[in-house]
């Protein structure tokens, strides 16, 4: 059975896109920790990781660092954080957090909830600094 993120990018399930290659797609978290909090997702679905081939992580590293500084101009923030965690979704991902301090990478905290027009507005902003 397909993932949750499988679904997002085959366009069953509605997402906040911020940026698409041919392999990868990067898309707004719908339970964030801070705004402008993005998930990037290899197209090909592998459930850890550390199983990509290490071509296709790099690549997919460098597709972060792409997004990630497009974030770092669309969302007022001192850094952008990356972390990988993987046990909720069986689906590798990679999560991009705007900080202004080192607890706003604390994933226990409460997730927020942002108002779609909010979250449109977003994944636009930082999809118009993408450089692919």
């Amino acid at each position: 059975m397909a993932s949750i993120f499988t679904k997002i990018i085959n366009g069953e399930i509605p997402s906040y896109k911020v940026a698409e290659s041919d392999k990868f797609y990067a898309f707004l978290d719908i339970s964030p920790l801070k705004y402008g909090h993005t998930l990037v997702v290899p197209k090909k679905e592998e459930d850890y990781i550390f199983d990509i081939e290490d071509e296709e992580l790099g690549e997919m590293m460098i597709f972060s660092k792409k997004v990630a500084k497009a974030i770092k101009q669309a969302v007022p923030c001192k850094k952008v954080g990356v972390a990988v965690i993987g046990l909720d979704v069986h689906h590798a991902h990679i999560h991009l957090i705007p900080l202004d301090e080192g607890g706003d990478l604390n994933f226990a905290m409460e997730k927020k909830s942002f108002p779609a027009d909010q979250m449109k507005e977003c994944a636009e902003k930082i999809s118009a600094y993408v450089e692919m």
